[in-house]
């Protein structure tokens, strides 16, 4: 059965947090779907022009938090309110401390945070290339010092339902599982 349009359907579309800092100092967070890790220590996110965007331009930093099941009312609030408006941290009831690495702050509700470096933007096709330059990480979602994903119960975003889903339960070992068809 054919369905309808060209609305995506390719899963998983991170629910992705990028802090900056405005010329004021003032934090600003922005929900964005559009990123993947593109090599190793770099990050690439497709974005529109934002208040975000204008506060990168300006400092050449910004942090990326990871929505997860525990912040998806302040996730998605950070989607659906401009920064322009309304100070989103303020409103949100979030805290932030400044990333001891990147000029951008980190917001201390999400557990685990990505500080980066503009390397590339790009406007006029909204590629944003960021260097990672460091990663915080809440002991609560650590297994023998490694991101576990069950504990961090990250989120994607469906755009097929406009829902959130969490990520998680393991199905299967990489690498190893396909051994047994060798």
């Amino acid at each position: 059965m054919e369905f309808s349009g060209k609305k995506s359907i390719i899963t998983p579309e991170c629910v992705l947090i990028i802090g900056t800092y405005d010329e004021n100092g003032v934090p600003n967070a922005m929900n964005a779907a559009w990123g993947m890790q593109s090599d190793e220590g770099e990050i690439t996110i497709m974005l529109s022009k934002h208040k975000t965007t204008e506060n990168f331009e300006k400092t050449g930093a910004f942090t990326v938090a990871f929505g997860t099941a525990d912040t998806v009312l302040i996730s998605d609030y950070f989607g659906v309110e401009s920064g322009k408006n309304v100070n989103k941290i303020e409103k949100a009831g979030c805290h932030t401390h400044k990333s001891a690495h990147v000029d951008a702050p980190i917001i201390e509700e999400y557990p685990l945070t990505l500080e980066c470096r503009v390397r590339n933007w790009d406007p006029s096709s909204g590629y944003l290339i960021g260097e990672i330059v460091a990663s915080q990480a809440d002991e609560s979602i650590l297994t023998d010092g490694k991101v576990d994903l069950g504990k961090l119960r990250p989120i994607i975003f469906d755009p097929s339902f406009n829902a959130y889903r969490v990520v998680g339960e393991v199905v299967g070992k990489a690498f190893s599982d396909g051994l047994k068809l060798k």
